[in-house]
């Protein structure tokens, strides 16, 4: 019995492999999820910067509105809560994708100074909360002068 050999596409099957590495990293990378008895419940990205003078964090926050979040400051750990409701679906609507994450989140996250609780701020635009958070005098760098 003989077999027919099948030549070898070396793009096509790259191609393949590369969807199938794409849909492997999206699922291990894509939004975090954890899912709850109550529901589920989701991650939102920050990014965390810092200056001599303040510490900045960016929340991404789409769709929801600024009532519905509430942030905490003990010492360095500030704590960004809230919940994000689903839109009500129309009668007779059918859903083939759905990607936005709905439910409740919580975020915990250690500054990477002390800050001034009472003169942090909170400025909601665009789907996007910035915290601002002042250094304190204390952790603030100091040019410190050499005598001679």
């Amino acid at each position: 019995m003989e077999k027919d050999l099948v030549k070898w596409v070396p793009f096509r099957e790259m191609s393949r492999l590369r969807e199938e590495m794409d849909r492997l990293w999206e699922d291990i990378c894509g939004p975090p999820r954890i899912l709850r008895a109550g529901g589920e419940q989701w991650i939102p990205a920050v990014d965390i910067s810092d200056t001599a003078d303040e510490v900045t964090v960016k929340v991404e926050l789409p769709g929801m509105e600024s009532k519905d979040i509430r942030i905490f400051l003990i010492g360095d750990v500030l704590t960004i809560k809230g919940k994000k409701k689903a839109e009500k679906e129309k009668k007779g609507e059918t859903f083939f994708l759905t990607e936005r994450n709905y439910g409740s989140f919580i975020r915990s996250l250690r500054l990477p100074a002390e800050v001034e609780a009472d003169k942090t701020e909170a400025i909601y635009k665009h789907g996007v909360l910035t915290i601002i958070c002042p250094k304190k005098e204390q952790f603030k760098p100091r040019l410190i002068k050499i005598k001679s």
